[in-house]
């Protein structure tokens, strides 16, 4: 769609109703739940209005979720991630009766309408139970539903499910998204190295590629001080970086390898390790075998609005070894504030890598990594060059133009004449957000 084809499909959004589906959402801190949130900050200014569906956490606010327009659902602990939930069946099932909507469940069959569900279309945004739950209810009310890819499964799986082969898991997981993905009516990525992958799969469902992107509150830069001086860091320390969820796919004792090597040429050198997840506690064994107590610094979740933003500014570099990204928007938050990149150009954050501005592509052995971070360290004049790239780079990810994106996506489909009754895919064994 063209620009002037997507303003005027914002200018005829408006009033448009959307129901979000997902089985993850903050307080549980990720990728997805940062998507949902600034896509929903971004659609209401467009005059889309949008609900969302999500597990209930101990200690969430009702009071809160209410005013957010935020349903939470009563869930469980899944086993071995206490991060994340997963929602009961039966409340999923009477989730039209909890929204004050007029049917009785799911499944559901019987004549129904947009005008008769208040919704113009659904949007999952996680694909386990959310994935069938929405699926069932855009059918019974007539609506289109879709869904964003936001994780890469493939890579993913064979970290939490290893009684398997991994050429299992990786057939089953292309199998699934491939099931899942052709039962909708449009489906989401956001790059496209994620949207070659899933056609790869034999997905024949529109790919609409609409990256996450940057509200004007992550250009704001934090005070690298204050960290360094939270955490006892020195000011002459040299700072490499990781920001994301401490999960085995993240790859993240790829960089304790790496900084094990790098240390030996830059002995000031310290890697701050921000985030929790089931890989911390072999991390840290992993960092006490390579004996690297005084360079490495774990330094758990950190508020978004606060000293995340300090320990941005604190650093000289931002490293990054995962190659299952689909986007890779962790990057470009770094970037935002000027933080200088060195990341495996895999799958999505190929696409912010690849380009040069601000980021530089790093190599897949630790010892060919270690090389690279010791030579920018050893070029400040490089470094300052690439922070005033890296936040030209980054603006160009306004979340305005990526919502407005959105916004007509959603427009484009709530406008198209309701389709044939399709037989609706059954719940699979798939893993409970592994």
């Amino acid at each position: 769609m063209s620009l002037s084809g997507i303003d005027a499909a914002v200018r005829d959004s408006h009033a448009l109703k959307v129901l979000m589906l997902s089985d993850v959402y903050f307080p549980r801190i990720n990728g997805v739940s940062t998507s949902i949130q600034t896509f929903r900050a971004t659609l209401a200014g467009l005059g889309v209005h949008t609900t969302v569906v999500a597990p209930d956490y101990p200690g969430t606010d009702p009071a809160a979720d209410a005013a957010a327009n935020i349903t939470r659902l009563p869930s469980r602990a899944v086993p071995l991630d206490p991060e994340d939930r997963l929602m009961q069946w039966r409340a999923l099932a009477a989730l039209d009766r909890r929204l004050g909507l007029c049917l009785p469940g799911i499944p559901l069959r019987g004549p129904a309408s947009a005008d008769s569900c208040g919704f113009d279309l659904v949007h999952v945004q996680t694909p386990f139970a959310a994935h069938y739950a929405g699926l069932h209810l855009a059918r019974a009310w007539g609506i289109p539903c879709i869904a964003t890819y936001h994780t890469h499964f493939e890579e993913y799986l064979f970290h939490y499910i290893r009684v398997l082969p991994k050429r299992v898991l990786r057939a089953a997981a292309r199998r699934l998204a491939r099931h899942q993905c052709n039962a909708l009516d449009a489906v989401v990525v956001p790059s496209q190295p994620m949207a070659a992958t899933l056609r790869d799969y034999g997905v024949t469902m529109p790919l609409q590629v609409i990256a996450t992107g940057l509200p004007e509150s992550q250009f704001l830069r934090g005070d690298g001080d204050r960290f360094r001086r939270a955490w006892d860091i020195a000011p002459e320390r040299k700072l490499a970086l990781f920001v994301g969820r401490a999960a085995f796919e993240k790859n993240i004792g790829f960089l304790l390898d790496m900084v094990a090597l790098a240390r030996r040429q830059v002995p000031e050198l310290m890697l701050v390790i921000a985030g929790e997840g089931p890989a911390l506690p072999a991390l840290r064994r992993q960092a006490a075998a390579l004996r690297l107590d005084d360079h490495v610094r774990f330094v758990g979740y950190l508020p978004r609005q606060g000293s995340l933003r300090d320990c941005y500014a604190a650093a000289d570099v931002f490293t990054f070894a995962s190659r299952t990204e689909t986007q890779g928007l962790v990057l470009l938050e770094a970037m935002a504030i000027g933080l200088p990149v060195l990341a495996i150009a895999a799958l999505g954050a190929a696409e912010i890598v690849a380009p040069q501005r601000g980021a530089i592509a790093a190599a897949g052995t630790p010892a060919g990594f270690a090389a690279q971070l010791v030579e920018l360290l050893d070029r400040p004049a490089t470094l300052a060059a690439m922070a005033t790239e890296a936040v030209a780079f980054a603006r160009e990810w306004d979340a305005a133009t990526q919502g407005a994106r959105l916004a007509a996506l959603y427009q484009e489909l709530a406008r198209a004449p309701a389709t044939a009754p399709r037989d609706l895919p059954q719940p699979q064994a798939i893993p409970a957000n592994p």
